[in-house]
């Protein structure tokens, strides 16, 4: 203050102004700092377990090991397993000054366990600093991210990075609320529709384990039977988590708890909510003030005590793909966690993907569905309509959309909206036999064929680039091959010609919707982005199948397949009038698995017929892609195990300059390729630890800069 603002008839023995007096009174209340990261240069330490072992925040693979640290008297009582520390790393053996190792840069790092005395021979380093006393890392979270590292090559740095959020220490300091005592066990509600429902809460809430893969019915109802599934686990006393693909799954299972539980007994975890209120929610969880967790990926690692169910809805969609290193699977963690803490395990979904297929035909889960009458009564009528009937059909041929197509939208908005299902821009179609609409395959690995670039001919597999020059359909003989399909944008353009005074609403990546109203409408959305109709929709239409069918994927009809029933399960049921009319083929097997409304069934047929061919959830498969010469290098000089197999190398497409860059995918304008590497069951952690080893050998040689990279299990292999 100047002395302009100084009252004059103050004394100048008094006390300071107000301001200053309210800073003095704020400084005396403040919390007393802590020590600076120092290297505690002649530093007394720790009477008792004097060594703490740390893991270094570095996230590279020849670095994934833990590290000792001698731990200075004044940080003792502070530096217990689990809490954030600060260490220096990087000193040599040269750099030591009273039996102390100095120097390095400061690095975060966590305390995992304490001990009386190192097995290292030479000096050790003093913790610089313990960040803050609260322990995030606890020895179950712990294990299960080093098994997460072990099962995708990745260092157990990368997984704690996913596993414990950003430190916030506003949210710290807020004391986490009183638990609540278990609830009652719910009733039943809509379970009594599966055949197995009731039993299956009547385990959760005695304390079971059971594991389920859920076939769901159509329907809204699945919120609030996720819901039931967790009230009934903390009624037996446990804890549950709920992983769902999105924000708008999580809103529903979050109101759906709400409404059945009342508020303070589950926390929300996603990507999308802000540092402070993410890691406040995930401390009461950690500290046991909420049993119950519900979130998109980011909330598979939520250290929920005493778990007793862990649970994941639509497996399928790929927002359970974890895109930063190691690059997990929700339903991996997921599946790590039930046989971690030995609790239940409940996979959910209107379709059926192959993994979970199989976890029911090895017998580690029981199915979970109801009876054909339940599934008849809750699903909509599916017509379909094939390039047969498109041939015959003269409005299709002027307006390219089928008369029966007209016919539903211009019923279903006598009472109420109508969706209008489009496939993404960017499918690529793969080879198929134009007769039968069989997918072309490679005769020497079964990959896709595809047509060669700059106009060459013959085919080539996008496997093992072995070329075909001479391929025969195996299924009718045929010879020739059908590969391109029409648009579906200009399509969904002419529904909002024909009906001019309804209105056209459109949910796709630039906006999502989450609800619409029940009146006449058309909604046009892209798959996965379907918004909920209040009452249902009264009929969809499911465009262009040859866009999601003929993708170059293994997994492009079991995809095509969930993205329809998802979009037809938001249908009002066929009582009610709901129909569904799908522009695809007939007889493909996908097709005809949405008509009888059986995705079990095409999940197992697909399941048997990858244990034919070898291909995954049945074999184990990496890729390798980089530059050329690293990928040759790195296969050359891994020790795989002696049943492997390598396929390829094959060029990668080249990503252009300002075009969009798919994860994993080779830097604009370089010229990467990828090898498969694939291994029969029982041999994935073998693989994965060969690939580890070989690509911390190139860390350590400081030859990593060339960019080869490592992922298990890739979602898209061709």
């Amino acid at each position: 203050m100047s002395s302009e603002n100084e009252d004059p008839e103050r004394p100048a023995e008094a006390g300071p102004p107000e301001q200053l007096a309210l800073i003095r009174e704020s400084m005396r209340k403040a919390e007393v700092p802590r020590a600076k990261p120092r290297t505690w240069r002649g530093a007394a330490l720790a009477e008792e377990l004097p060594v703490a072992r740390v893991l270094v925040d570095k996230g590279v693979l020849h670095l994934d090991r833990y590290f000792d640290y001698a731990v200075p008297a004044e940080l003792d009582a502070d530096a217990q397993p689990g809490v954030r520390v600060r260490v220096r790393f990087g000193a040599g053996r040269h750099r030591v000054r009273d039996g102390r190792r100095e120097g390095g840069g400061l690095i975060d790092g966590f305390l995992v366990e304490r001990l009386a005395e190192s097995d290292y021979s030479g000096p050790l380093a003093a913790l610089a600093q313990v960040v803050s006393p609260e322990r995030v890392l606890s020895e179950e979270l712990l294990g299960l991210a080093r098994a997460v590292a072990d099962r995708y090559a990745g260092s157990l740095a990368d997984v704690l990075q996913l596993a414990v959020p950003p430190r916030s220490a506003r949210a710290e300091q807020r004391a986490s609320a009183e638990p609540l005592p278990p609830p009652a066990a719910p009733e039943a509600g809509s379970w009594t529709r599966y055949e197995r429902g009731g039993a299956f809460l009547e385990a959760l809430a005695s304390g079971g384990a059971p594991r389920a893969v859920w076939n769901a019915l159509p329907g809204p109802e699945w919120s609030d039977e996720l819901a039931r599934a967790v009230a009934a686990t903390l009624a037996s006393g446990r804890g549950a988590l709920v992983v769902v693909p999105d924000g708008r799954a999580v809103a529903r299972v979050d109101a759906a708890l709400t409404s059945l539980l009342g508020e303070g007994r589950h926390a929300v975890l996603t990507a999308d909510a802000g540092p402070e209120k993410r890691y406040r929610e995930w401390l009461a969880v950690r500290r046991g003030a909420v049993r119950a967790v519900v979130g998109t990926r980011a909330a598979m690692f939520a250290p929920v005590q005493d778990l007793g169910l862990v649970a994941i809805w639509d497996d399928g969609d790929d927002s359970h793909s974890e895109q930063h290193a190691p690059q997990p699977h929700a339903r991996e963690v997921l599946l790590l966690r039930a046989a971690q803490d030995k609790c239940a395990f409940l996979l959910g979904s209107w379709s059926c993907t192959v993994e979970a297929a199989q976890l029911v035909e090895s017998g580690w889960a029981r199915p979970l569905v109801a009876g054909r009458g339940q599934v008849r009564a809750a699903a909509p009528l599916v017509r379909t309509v094939g390039d047969t009937d498109l041939a015959r059909d003269e409005a299709a041929r002027a307006a390219r959309l089928p008369t029966l197509a007209w016919q539903v939208v211009r019923e279903g908005l006598r009472h109420g909206p109508v969706l209008v299902q489009v496939p993404r821009r960017g499918y690529v179609p793969r080879m198929a036999c134009a007769n039968c609409r069989a997918p072309a395959r490679c005769r020497h690995c079964a990959g896709p064929l595809e047509a060669q670039e700059s106009g060459a001919a013959g085919l080539r597999c996008g496997w093992c680039a072995r070329e075909e020059n001479a391929w025969h359909c195996p299924e009718c003989g045929g010879f020739r091959l059908r590969a391109q399909v029409v648009g579906a944008r200009r399509t969904a353009e002419e529904l909002g010609r024909a009906f001019p005074a309804v209105p056209v609403r459109t949910s796709g990546r630039e906006q999502v919707l989450d609800t619409v109203p029940g009146a006449p409408a058309l909604v046009v959305s892209t798959p996965g982005a379907e918004p909920v109709a209040e009452g249902g929709y009264a009929a969809a239409l499911l465009l262009d199948g040859w866009a999601m069918l003929g993708r170059p994927d293994l997994r492009a009809g079991e995809d095509a397949l969930r993205r329809w029933i998802a979009a037809a399960a938001l249908v009002r049921p066929q009582g009610a009038g709901g129909t569904v009319v799908a522009l695809a083929e007939p007889t493909l097997r996908p097709v005809q698995a949405l008509v009888r409304w059986d995705p079990v069934g095409h999940a197992v047929r697909e399941l048997g017929e990858r244990a034919e061919l070898g291909f995954p959830p049945v074999s184990r498969m990496a890729a390798v892609s980089g530059p050329t010469e690293a990928v040759t290098e790195f296969l050359r000089t891994a020790e795989l195990p002696r049943e492997a197999e390598v396929l390829g190398p094959v060029p990668l497409p080249v990503t252009g300059a300002g075009q969009p860059r798919r994860v994993g995918a080779p830097p604009p304008g370089e010229h990467w390729q990828r090898a498969l590497v694939r291994v029969p069951p029982g041999s994935g952690a073998a693989l994965a630890a060969a690939l580890k080893a070989a690509q911390a050998a190139r860390m350590a040689k400081g030859t990593a800069e060339a960019g080869v990279r490592v992922r298990i299990d890739p979602p898209d292999i061709g």
